[in-house]
């Protein structure tokens, strides 16, 4: 069975767009995409955007069930995924696939909350008590 191709990498105002499209799991509309837009855009770059996401696999529309010319635009790949799949990318290509990289320069870069690195190393343990063998990095 052939593998899934992954849609290409989001450019920062298609991610914009995806995240409206992931708070309204229903669907919008291209004229709910300018009303929800964080700036002014013309309706015709929304529906644009919105095209170009459905070309990359992001996105999937329908005609609008209320009729007219309208359609219902929604997410056909969940934010998790999407997500996951950004990461993978951003540590293959700007960490020579090092994850410890990219962990440790968030650690050192960004400001975490008592609770948040709690979290974390929660996270850390569960996966160095998984049973799983756990890849040696440097």
């Amino acid at each position: 069975m052939a593998k899934a191709r992954k849609p290409p990498i989001l450019t920062r105002v298609e991610c914009e767009v995806m995240k409206l499209l992931w708070q309204h799991a229903a669907g919008v509309t291209a004229h709910d995409v300018v009303r929800e837009f964080g700036r002014p855009i013309a309706y015709t770059t929304a529906l644009s955007m919105l095209r170009t996401l459905e070309q990359k696999g992001y996105v999937a529309h329908e005609a609008h069930p209320n009729g007219g010319r309208a359609h219902l635009f929604r997410a056909a790949v969940q934010e998790r995924d999407a997500r996951q799949s950004h990461v993978r990318d951003l540590v293959h290509r700007l960490f020579y696939g090092e994850a410890n990289a990219l962990v440790s320069g968030l650690l050192e870069e960004e400001e975490f909350s008592r609770d948040a690195l709690e979290a974390l190393r929660l996270q850390i343990d569960e996966k160095l008590t998984e049973g799983k063998p756990v890849k040696k990095g440097r």
